[in-house]
């Protein structure tokens, strides 16, 4: 039976209109050349074309370069980790924001292996942009507690003032704290996590992320006044903000698409996807997916998403190329699908049960429930550890 869904309000979503996407055009190949003398032999032979080249992209200075102009994902393929991280073992990271505990899954046997007392309220496992350290964001502690992914050991908490969520600029040169009752974006060292500079903003609950294809700017979801903010990386500065189209909006995650064309935004009042163009930050357009949409993961191949719907126990499945939702799955016996991610061969899907004190494994080739693990209470921004990628760009695990 699916729990009762808990915001603190709801509204019934009014009939959206999505705008399709602009289809991609393919290149043609060049054909074979051949020989016409005899039958024109005044015919002068044309020249052939030069290859074609990919154009770099004008990344931010210090960004490691972008391997496909046309994938933002391209190094997120299956088991394709680092050197960094290819001797760490795989683990599913829950932080359980009522116990105040992480609780440490082996995902080959689905048992649970650990559990670490972590600081009040940890709302998110975030993976630094070197790879070599999973943050716990201990909102209401104010601290950040670190643990050593090769060991699971954890470390002394450092002193961080209400780090909600937690993100790394794609150079890795700062740390991004979302600091969601304090209306701030910090930015800080992202080793010491000494601060640098405060970003005061207008809106109401900073909490999810994500950067533009050449990580010049990032696009903010503030889940209490239904807005989007556009901040520019380098000068750490809020260009542009914008109220989204519905009464009562609560935006949650945030995930650019592959070819970096497109943001979709998660909102849980909205019941669906807002699909934004970033660069120009024109007003977005809606696409219903399901009640309480709340998490996007993209598959291994870059070709689907997986959209979480927390009040009613479902998984939408988005495809890029179709730019239309495909499938629907529903977990056995309901349940409140929230944060997590997809694991380094891309098999499956894992994900916190916010109201229910468990975690889901799906099979993310058929939508089976392969796990229903019992864990502490308020499961919420899990971690699937290690996962592909050259660096982090924070959260659950956004890696290029």
């Amino acid at each position: 039976m699916t729990p009762k869904y808990r915001p603190p309000t709801y509204r019934s979503l009014t009939k959206g209109t999505l705008i399709a996407a602009v289809a991609l055009a393919a290149l043609a190949a060049c054909g074979t050349e051949r020989d016409d003398r005899a039958a024109a032999p005044r015919a002068t032979r044309a020249a052939e074309p030069a290859p074609t080249e990919k154009k770099p992209v004008d990344g931010l200075p210090g960004m490691p370069p972008v391997l496909d102009p046309k994938d933002v994902y391209a190094a997120d393929r299956p088991n394709k980790l680092s050197p960094v991280v290819k001797d760490f073992p795989s683990r599913v990271y829950v932080p359980n924001t009522e116990s105040d505990t992480v609780t440490v899954i082996d995902p080959r046997t689905y048992e649970i292996v650990d559990t670490i007392p972590v600081g009040r309220q940890p709302q998110h496992v975030v993976p630094s942009w070197d790879l070599k350290t999973l943050w716990v964001n201990n909102n209401r502690g104010h601290t950040l507690t670190p643990i050593d992914p090769r060991t699971g050991k954890a470390g002394k908490p450092v002193e961080v003032h209400d780090p909600y969520n937690l993100y790394f600029t794609p150079n890795g040169k700062y740390a991004v704290v979302m600091a969601s009752l304090d209306r701030e974006l910090v930015f800080r060292d992202p080793h010491t996590m000494k601060k640098v500079k405060t970003e005061p903003v207008s809106c109401y609950g900073v909490n999810h992320a994500d950067f533009s294809l050449d990580g010049r700017y990032f696009i903010v979801s503030c889940e209490f006044s239904g807005e989007l903010l556009k901040v520019d990386t380098e000068k750490m500065e809020v260009v542009a903000q914008q109220k989204l189209p519905f009464d009562g909006a609560m935006p949650q995650d945030v995930k650019i698409s592959p070819d970096g064309r497109k943001f979709y935004i998660a909102d849980m009042m909205a019941h669906g996807m807002w699909v934004l163009d970033g660069d120009k930050f024109t007003e977005p357009t809606l696409l219903p997916t399901g009640k309480g949409c709340h998490g996007l993961y993209v598959s291994r191949d870059s070709r689907e998403m997986y959209v979480s719907n927390r009040g009613e126990g479902t998984v939408s499945v988005f495809d890029f190329t179709r730019d239309k939702l495909t499938r629907k799955w529903h977990l056995p016996d309901g349940g409140s699908p929230d944060m997590g991610g997809v694991s380094a061969d891309g098999k499956v899907l894992w994900l916190s049960g916010r109201y229910d004190s468990e975690v889901y494994a799906i099979d993310t080739r058929t939508g089976k429930q392969l796990a229903r693990i019992k864990v502490g209470s308020g499961p919420h921004g899990l971690a699937v550890y290690p996962q592909p990628g050259r660096y982090s760009l924070g959260h659950t695990g956004i890696f290029r």
